[in-house]
């Protein structure tokens, strides 16, 4: 680049984005690999008596949605939701049937609100994740696990405090979506 006078010249810089597009399969595939890792992760090496970890699929499946709502088709919840069953360790099923039923509720909740800010984000996404903490402690329950309400403790306050940093994970990776790779013929 040239500098003319205290202005730089933006030819080099325009022809290399010129015939720049975002990658279709780039900005399909992020969203649905990076909740499939997110499921992936508490398989990691912590060994404890009682979960600690919050679901990571589930609150980067609800940070996608409030970030980036129809983003995700609604039918999303069940595949990516019997993905996470298979590494979980929940009943077979539960996580199909919350993730399905999350979704709808945040589509219908993002119909509702028309301006959101951060507050109402995080008070729903908290409210989200509780809401499928219970629940999957009921269906655990049901199959014959313990009943006890502070074995969730530790994983939602975890999750109040992870919710902004995944938040900034995501936007991260909606940047690397949406990056102009791809040469436009």
């Amino acid at each position: 680049m040239r500098l003319i006078g205290n202005l730089i010249s933006h030819t080099r810089m325009q022809r290399q984005r010129i015939n720049r597009a975002p990658s279709p399969v780039l900005a399909f595939v992020v969203p649905w690999i990076s909740i499939a890792i997110g499921s992936m992760l508490p398989l990691s090496f912590v060994i404890a008596s009682a979960p600690v970890l919050p679901p990571l699929g589930f609150l980067l499946l609800v940070c996608w949605q409030l970030l980036r709502p129809g983003l995700l088709p609604l039918w999303a919840g069940f595949p990516l939701g019997l993905f996470d069953d298979l590494f979980s360790g929940q009943p077979f099923g539960s996580a199909i049937f919350l993730w399905s039923a999350t979704m709808i509720a945040l589509e219908v909740l993002s119909g509702w609100l028309r301006w959101r800010g951060f507050w109402q984000d995080w008070l729903v996404a908290n409210v989200t994740v509780v809401c499928y903490l219970v629940l999957a402690l009921c269906v655990a329950a049901l199959a014959g696990g313990p009943w006890n309400l502070l074995l969730i403790v530790p994983q939602t306050l975890l999750a109040f405090v992870m919710f902004p940093l995944l938040t900034r994970l995501v936007a991260l990776l909606d940047l690397l979506r949406l990056a102009r790779v791809r040469v436009v013929a």
